[in-house]
């Protein structure tokens, strides 16, 4: 019998629940976790966030996987070591707070002193170098993750490529465990210098930042103009060069990465000149501006926004578009009530959390809904929202 592989996956948010179950089905799998709460629900075969897939593999699949509150014993014996802690972005320093992973990576070479460490947490461009150099080894690699909240498993199943930033034998291996977990059969990799992987991340993100953005500048157009959106979308993305997907207007981009991506990059490019990556946070701004103003231009006494969630089949509502919505509605004096299953709290932000569906329908002037839902099919003429697809 093949002796399984240890690895160690610190954090178990999107990143770190996916990759620790896509590994399990292979390896010996351990999660790190300061959180009591979500050692128990992995240890339970219950998920920590919201996911179909991984769902259905904690119930259905016979995984290699526990978690832990105990760094020793997590990480000894481990080959790898997965960095999946949050890194957000902090205005203040104008950079991303790194501490969680700088943290993780002092301890894991520290009581390991063979693992390779795999940073999947979003960091600034030169950062695994700098470390690298702080703690003078090269057991320090960074790996870009692409995943998509409330799929990130099916992304991880099937991934539109995997990059490592590190050009060991041991680094090949890592990418090896990740393709054999995965069920697409052929997966472009890349192993390439850190700080270029590191890059990749953020032009990509920032890349997808800019399409949600122009899509959305193209959509305020035609509601300024009293013109068919969907109709001039589907237009332009018939060129190839185009292509669609990326293409549903929104209230702007937001969630765990597009926000503080775009701007990590924009310190980043510190004194190189740029004007893109600036003109798009500027324009999820106005995008805001906007909506805002064609909400308050119906003169509502009471509007009631369904969901903070970003999208469906998504937990996650920080940095959600729809917040900055409700701060400009607020900001004109307007009453906001909010349904938002979610939420145990009988208020959010000062408004009033409403639980029964029917009673916050009734309550609402009209609804706003970043996307749009069976739920509110019985109120269409009733609900503001800029959803022409009908997809996430």
């Amino acid at each position: 019998m093949t002796k399984k592989t240890k690895i160690t996956v610190v954090g178990s948010g999107y990143v770190g629940m996916s990759l620790a179950v896509l590994l399990a089905q292979h390896n010996d799998v351990t999660v790190l976790d300061i959180d009591p709460s979500r050692v128990e629900k992995v240890n339970n075969k219950e998920s920590t966030v919201a996911d179909a897939e991984i769902e259905e593999f904690l119930s259905a699949k016979t995984l290699n996987l526990s978690a832990t509150l105990d760094e020793e014993a997590a990480y000894k014996n481990s080959s790898y070591v997965i960095v999946a802690t949050p890194t957000n972005y902090n205005p203040d320093t104008n950079r991303f707070d790194t501490s969680s992973v700088d943290n993780v990576v002092k301890n894991a070479l520290e009581l390991n002193l063979d693992a390779l460490v795999v940073i999947k947490s979003t960091i600034p461009i030169g950062h695994t170098k700098s470390l690298q150099e702080k703690f003078n080894s090269k057991r320090i690699i960074f790996s870009p993750e692409f995943l998509r909240e409330g799929r990130a498993l099916k992304d991880n199943l099937h991934p539109s490529r995997i990059i490592l930033g590190g050009l060991s034998e041991k680094a090949t291996q890592f990418a090896k465990l990740l393709i054999e977990g995965a069920e697409k059969e052929v997966i472009q990799t890349l192993l390439i210098g850190s700080s270029e992987a590191e890059a990749i991340k953020l032009f990509a993100n920032n890349y997808l930042a800019m399409r949600v953005a122009f899509f959305n500048e193209l959509d305020s157009y035609a509601l300024g103009h009293n013109l068919d959106a969907k109709s001039i979308i589907q237009g332009v993305c018939l060129d190839e060069r185009i292509g669609e997907g990326y293409n549903n207007p929104s209230f702007g981009y937001g969630g765990y990465c597009l926000p503080k991506d775009t701007k990590q990059l924009l310190a980043n490019f510190n004194q190189v000149p740029q004007d893109i990556i600036q003109a798009i946070i500027w324009s999820n701004t106005t995008r805001k501006d906007f909506i805002a103003h064609e909400i308050l231009k119906k003169c509502p006494k009471v509007v009631g926004f369904y969901r903070l969630i970003m999208k469906e089949g998504s937990d996650n509502f920080r940095s959600s578009a729809i917040k900055g919505i409700i701060k400009r509605i607020k900001a004109a004096g307007v009453e906001i009530i909010i349904y938002e299953p979610a939420l145990n709290e009988e208020t959010f932000d000062g408004s009033r959390v409403i639980s029964n569906l029917d009673d916050f329908k009734s309550k609402s002037d009209f609804v706003v809904a970043n996307r749009m839902s069976e739920s509110l099919v019985d109120i269409k003429s009733c609900v503001f929202t800029r959803d022409i697809f009908g997809d996430n």
